[in-house]
């Protein structure tokens, strides 16, 4: 006996449908942001190096390539979580009593405390 049957799947196969085009490039953005958490722990390391360090490091990061990565970056971010906050209120349901909390007001909390928390940190940085 040979064993069951495996049909040959394309490896474009998530080309072929919308939702699974997404969900691979949802996935796809954690490549952006794994490098851009690298690019952050070494400018920590190089401010911690010392001034000629850092600053030769602030140079090196305001290069066009280095600006477009940034740019790629948030887009990126911004991608990932627009979509994580549409896809929380499938996969958490709330109840308040018998009823089921609705999807826009699940989400919708999501982007009020994404709003706050963003607020606060540019009040925090903006104001020094």
């Amino acid at each position: 006996m040979t064993g069951p049957y495996r049909r040959p799947v394309p490896s474009t196969w998530w080309l072929h449908n919308r939702a699974y085009f997404l969900f691979m490039l949802r996935e796809l953005t954690s490549v952006f942001i794994a490098a851009y958490l690298i690019l952050l722990l070494i400018l920590l390391y190089r401010l911690n190096a010392g001034r000629g360090a850092y600053e030769s490091y602030l140079r090196f990061l305001g290069a066009p390539g280095m600006v477009t990565f940034h740019v790629i970056a948030l887009a990126a971010a911004l991608f990932h979580t627009v979509t994580w906050f549409n896809l929380t209120p499938k996969v958490l349901v709330v109840r308040v009593g018998a009823r089921r909390v609705p999807a826009p007001i699940i989400a919708g909390v999501n982007y009020a405390a994404w709003i706050v928390f963003s607020a606060l940190v540019a009040w925090i940085v903006l104001r020094g």
